[in-house]
């Protein structure tokens, strides 16, 4: 694994191994609280499962260890999206079965289940994410087929049940197989305009994509941050220190850390950490205990 030149500088991967307790392989990822990971296990497959683990943090505030993981709910062919959104609902993508996946707050099994083939998106959805507050578009959803490489831009819509439906205002082509998807602040050192950043699995790396008005991203802008990976899946920003946060569907199933991202000022979008442990965790006291992918062919190892 190598970050890229125009990086390698600023910032800097640690990996912390396989999650203990979770089954391979793993699919997405994402922040319960700023001290509780939630992580995808047996993605891709009928078991498949979120599961929850407390986080170990440095003096600083960096993730260096993982607890044992507990089952959190049930999320069958879950992929590499995983996402609170509108009403503390946990939205994860399922693959090869092109779903939408909506979990209610404080359930352990799906709510709604959305056929997404019916509504335009391309056979196998592999991921989403909502955009950050601060960025442009911020709040929208978006989705990204795996399997065609494109990217969508969809509205939610509640259903009066508790959860939402949806429908598809526009898509582009990006290709690399996306499966991770996270939004970066132009300040940050080397980036220089809000960004998205993509893990793509079919390519072995993470880019990073210019944004438009609407949290899209713009063709031709595309660059590469980290290159060398095998089985780049589920992304999120660590809410605590600004890291970038990724899964591996396998490439021995590992979660990895890179630093050097300027910590936010206030949660993203789909990390909601308990008010208290946030405020502690700002002022700086930290808290300790705190292949192309074969979905259909051989994984490898």
């Amino acid at each position: 694994m190598t970050i890229d030149s125009a990086f390698a500088a600023d910032y800097t991967c640690n990996d912390l191994g396989s999650a203990p307790g979770v089954p391979a392989s793993y699919g997405g990822v994402t922040f319960l609280d700023a001290n509780t990971l939630l992580l995808g296990g047996a993605a891709n497959g009928a078991s498949g499962a979120i599961y929850s683990m407390s986080v170990t943090r440095d003096l600083d505030g960096h993730i260096i260890g993982l607890g044992d993981a507990t089952l959190f709910a049930t999320a069958p062919n879950i992929d590499g999206g995983l996402a609170f959104g509108p009403d503390g609902v946990l939205f994860t993508t399922g693959y090869p079965t092109n779903t939408l996946i909506q979990i209610a707050p404080g359930a352990d099994s799906p709510g709604k289940v959305i056929a997404l083939s019916s509504l335009g998106i391309a056979s196998s959805v592999g991921t989403l994410q909502f955009v950050p507050d601060g960025f442009d578009g911020a709040g929208g959803l978006k989705l990204a087929s795996y399997n065609a490489g494109i990217f969508y831009d969809v509205s939610l819509t509640p259903d009066g049940a508790g959860f939402f439906d949806v429908s598809v205002n526009s898509s582009v082509f990006i290709g690399g197989g996306p499966e991770g998807l996270v939004y970066v602040s132009g300040s940050n050192t080397g980036f220089g305009v809000d960004s998205l950043m993509v893990s793509e699995y079919s390519t072995g790396q993470v880019g990073i994509w210019d944004i438009d008005a609407n949290g899209n991203p713009v063709l031709g802008t595309r660059r590469t941050f980290l290159s060398g990976l095998t089985g780049a899946e589920g992304a999120v920003i660590d809410p605590v220190t600004g890291d970038f946060i990724f899964s591996t569907f396998g490439g021995g199933n590992r979660v990895l850390v890179v630093s050097g991202f300027e910590a936010p000022t206030q949660p993203p979008t789909g990390a909601i950490p308990e008010p208290s442990t946030w405020a502690m965790l700002i002022l700086g006291f930290g808290a300790a205990g705190t292949v192309l992918r074969s979905r259909r062919r051989a994984m490898a190892a």
